[in-house]
């Protein structure tokens, strides 16, 4: 009490200005040590009477004025005009639960210098089933990420073994279609490690090897778009540039899909190791853009894709609608397999880059379509490029006929060598011959 008093004796002689904040500083800083924000309001109140009782108040309507006065639920309203409606900020914490600080709470100063009996505490708002909503959103969105990868790299080694044993059909388009599947395992493997190795700790300690596993996911990363560029360069030679395809070599493709992300990402780890080692090189740093040295080079690529999509959506349109040869179709089936894969890849990449806003409803949104796309780009890819892809399915069913054919030879053989010489017949046989002797 003696405190309070003291504090208001002080506040009189400070300049009308900075009075009210000095006044709710010193309130709110004993408020902090005091048990009951009640008997504390209490205290004030009766101080500020006792004061204002024993100094001359101003007469004019116009210079009436509330003094600085602290409700019962904790909040400080400063000293204000007569005939305002005061807003302060709506209290962080009350009744331990948490309250949104960014709403207002409202009084009003009457115009005879005294405080309503009540503020209008109506916009605020409590944020604990927000924050129980979000934590059960994130759950979920992660149960899909978990979920997506499983089938995606449950998907992705089916399709990667199917390319391993068909070798008939090993030609250069089937070849860069096993190498974006190859891709994809490894940057969902690599995100498996990054998931079960990487925590808080480790992301403060900032050790070499969870920079490693950054570095070696965001070069998998790179390599998907860098394959899948090797597929639009390979659809875009063969269509456009009049089936041209006996210039192109394997090795051509390797060095776009796995030799060009990889200088790249070591320059991309030389920048984040000077301006922005911290967190295992996982983020970025406000005012860094080092992590543009790798999303460069993927949206550019992107961006060349969509180009010869056009083009060689734009000559099957003219030139080979009326085309009935395998060949053709087989590249119609690999452009529409492109086009549905690379505007999915692009658009998962391209919501990194969105800012979902701070609307509830779009930030659901954004979270489970980003889970969702994120996670099953390599059970798209496995479809698209191995389980639809008609010469695979002709190969797998030859192959499976095969075994089959290969299975039921086997069987009657093994049948026909276990069966038995009947011991009647051999005994029967035996007294024949030796009778007609």
């Amino acid at each position: 009490m003696f405190v309070l008093q003291m504090c208001a004796a002080l506040c009189v002689f400070l300049p009308s200005a900075s009075r009210a904040d000095a006044t709710c500083d010193a309130i709110l800083g004993a408020a902090a040590n005091a048990s009951s924000v009640q008997s504390l309001a209490s205290s004030w109140n009766e101080t500020q009477m006792m004061l204002s009782n024993a100094s001359v108040q101003p007469t004019g309507a116009g210079d009436a004025y509330c003094e600085v006065s602290l409700d019962g639920i904790g909040t400080c309203w400063p000293r204000s005009p007569a005939a305002h409606i005061v807003s302060r900020p709506c209290p962080e914490m009350l009744y331990g639960v948490r309250y949104n600080t960014t709403n207002n709470v409202y009084r009003k100063c009457l115009s005879n210098g005294t405080w309503a009996a009540k503020g209008n505490y109506s916009m605020c708002k409590a944020i604990l089933n927000q924050e129980k909503k979000g934590k059960m959103h994130y759950q979920m969105a992660v149960i899909i990420n978990f979920l997506g990868h499983v089938i995606s790299m449950l998907a992705l080694l089916v399709a990667f073994f199917l390319f391993l044993c068909l070798r008939s059909i090993r030609c250069l388009r089937n070849i860069i279609h096993w190498n974006l599947i190859s891709a994809f395992i490894l940057r969902n493997a690599t995100w498996f490690v990054v998931q079960l190795t990487m925590s808080p700790e480790v992301h403060e300690s900032n050790v070499v090897w969870c920079r490693l596993v950054t570095a070696s996911f965001n070069y998998f990363h790179s390599t998907n778009f860098f394959w899948m560029f090797g597929e639009g360069c390979y659809l875009h030679t063969a269509i456009v540039l009049t089936y041209s395809t006996d210039k192109l070599r394997k090795w051509m493709f390797i060095c776009i899909g796995w030799c060009i992300p990889f200088p790249i990402i070591v320059a991309w780890a030389i920048g984040k190791l000077y301006y922005d080692n911290e967190k295992c090189w996982f983020g970025k740093r406000t005012g860094v853009y080092t992590d543009y040295i790798y999303q460069g080079p993927m949206i550019l690529v992107l961006v060349i894709n969509f180009i010869f999509l056009f083009n060689i959506v734009r000559i099957l349109m003219t030139k080979l609608r009326a085309s009935t040869t395998s060949e053709t179709i087989q590249y119609r089936k690999a452009v529409k397999a492109t086009l549905v894969l690379l505007p999915l890849l692009g658009i998962t990449y391209m919501l990194f880059f969105v800012n979902p806003g701070e609307d509830e409803i779009s930030q659901l949104v954004f979270i489970y379509f980003n889970s969702f796309l994120e996670s099953f780009q390599g059970f798209f890819v496995s479809v698209f490029y191995c389980f639809l892809n008609s010469e695979v399915r002709s190969a797998a069913r030859k192959r499976f006929h095969r075994w089959q054919e290969q299975h039921s030879i086997r069987a009657r053989m093994t049948q026909a060598v276990s069966i038995p010489t009947s011991p009647s017949r051999v005994s029967f046989h035996s007294i024949k011959q030796s009778t007609s002797l």
